[in-house]
Order: structure tokens, then sequence, then C-alpha cells
């Protein structure tokens, strides 16, 4: 239920959890693979689209280094609430196909950050939903999980060190600016992991086509941490067996599995209806 072939409104501000600036992973900052000329460097990287650069004007665990922006964009950008900083460049939108790449749907802005350092569980502090990622490293996929997060009132995604979505102009596009709506929170072991969410009071939900119970029966607690395998491959032993429950997403119609992101959509509606958790 998580998978293609196998598995089945203002966004909350990580200022809800405690915790300062967290704990960056074993493997030091987060590295971007990209071929646009803009993603080449591990330290900084490039957020483009007007709701995502927004966000991210916005955010004031960001350090912005660097805003290129067409007029009409930067206009854009003020009537969505935006504060432009002084060293606001003017750009054209060749400019910016040039550094982003030809694929890049910029909508005329870019805006040049230094990655976000990733939290640890600490930092959940009264969190009552979480996303836990086993592997999951398609950037749209986490994108979109990402956006449907943060608008059903999740408080954190949890993925480890390594092989774990990279944070990337594309994600950060897909993502419609909830990377900068959300605590980002990073571990060595996600067996280990999953116990410590346990201990503190959360029931670990995992999603599986070959569930033992349907995932309306697994939502149980006050506490939920729903637990989405990777595309292709699902969830792996060792996490499986560290959640609470294995549930599946009944679904009437011939085709029986779903993308991760899609999956991602109903789970967290669902476990949002479970805890009466408020989306506004």
């Amino acid at each position: 239920m998580t998978d293609e072939n196998k598995h089945s409104k203002s966004p909350r501000q990580p200022g809800h959890f405690r915790g300062g600036k967290g704990k960056p992973g074993q493997h030091g900052q987060r590295r971007f693979g990209s071929n646009a000329p803009a993603e080449r460097r591990p330290d900084q990287l490039w957020i483009y689209g007007i709701h995502a650069v927004a966000a991210v004007l916005s955010n004031p665990r960001r350090r912005v280094l660097t805003l290129l922006a067409t007029q009409n964009a930067a206009a854009r950008l003020v009537e969505e609430g935006a504060s432009l900083p002084a060293g606001l460049k003017d750009a054209s939108p060749r400019d910016l196909d040039k550094l982003l790449g030809a694929e890049a749907v910029h909508q005329g802005v870019a805006v040049e950050v230094a990655p976000l350092e990733p939290l640890d569980l600490d930092a959940l502090g009264d969190a009552r939903l979480v996303v836990v990622l086993d592997q999951v490293t398609d950037p749209h996929n986490v994108g979109a999980i990402l956006r449907s997060a943060v608008a059903f009132g999740a408080d954190a995604l949890v993925t480890t060190g390594r092989h774990a979505p990279t944070e990337t102009g594309v994600l950060a596009k897909s993502a419609s600016g909830a990377l900068e709506h959300i605590a980002m929170i990073e571990v060595p072991n996600l067996a280990t992991a999953l116990t410590d969410l346990r201990d503190m009071g959360y029931t670990c939900v995992g999603l599986d086509s070959e569930g033992t119970t349907s995932i309306e029966d697994g939502m149980q607690g006050d506490r939920i941490a729903l637990v989405l395998g990777a595309e292709g491959k699902g969830l792996r032993r060792l996490t499986r067996d560290r959640c609470d429950v294995v549930a599946r997403l009944d679904m009437p119609g011939a085709i029986k599995s779903l993308n991760v992101s899609n999956a991602a959509v109903l789970s967290l509606y669902l476990a949002h209806r479970h805890l009466g958790t408020p989306t506004a």
C-alpha cells in the first residue's frame, strides 16, 4: 500500500517543538544530486517556485543567501505576504533556466539557501502525529508526502541519515512550501527509532498491502507514527517487526495498490480523524 507495485489550513510551524537547531546526522549535511548547475554543492541549494520561495522567506530557521526574481515574480511574492530581502537581484526567465535547468518550473523566482539542519527525536516534544519513511527517496513522492503531512497537521517527518530523501529544489517544489512547516527528524537507525517512538507512547502503524488488519482498526492510542515503505520494496522486515501493527488499505476496485504518496494521503486523513487533530 505504499508504492506503485505493492502498497497501498494553516500548516503547523516548527516552533511547536522543543529543541534548538538539532544535531546533524552521522554523515553530516545532506547531499544533493542533480544535473542542474544550481544543485551541485552540498552546502547550499536553490529552492524555486512562488509558494516554495514564499515559505522559505517566512521561515526563521532558513539562512537565505541569494534571491533571484523577475519583477512579476517579486510582486507575486509580496502578494503572498513574503518580505523581500534587501539583496534581491533581478533575473530573467532565461537566467533562471540556465541556473536551474530547463525542466525546473521556477515561475520566475529562485532562492539560494543553506540546508535545514535535521533535528533528532528529542525535538518531538508533545507531537501527536509523525510520518516515518523507510528508504523512500523519490523527491516527487517525498515532496507530495510532505505537502499532505502538513495539510493534515502532522508534526514531523522521520528518516535515516542514509537511504533518505535529500533536500533539493525538486523536493521543495513538489512539497510546495511544506518543507518549511514541518520538523525534519534524522535518526541513525530506523528500527531503533521505532522502538524509541513506541517508548514515547506512539502507536507505530506500518502500511503494507498484506497487513493483518485494516488501517482503520490499526489507528490506536493518542499518538500515531505512520510508517511508509520504499517504492518497489515496501517495508523492510526489521521495520515491520518494530511496528505495533502492520495495516492495509482495503480497496474494492480492480487495482489493489497505490503510489506511496497517495497511500500517505489516505493514511494521514484517517490518522487525523482518529486523533481529532484540527487542520487549522
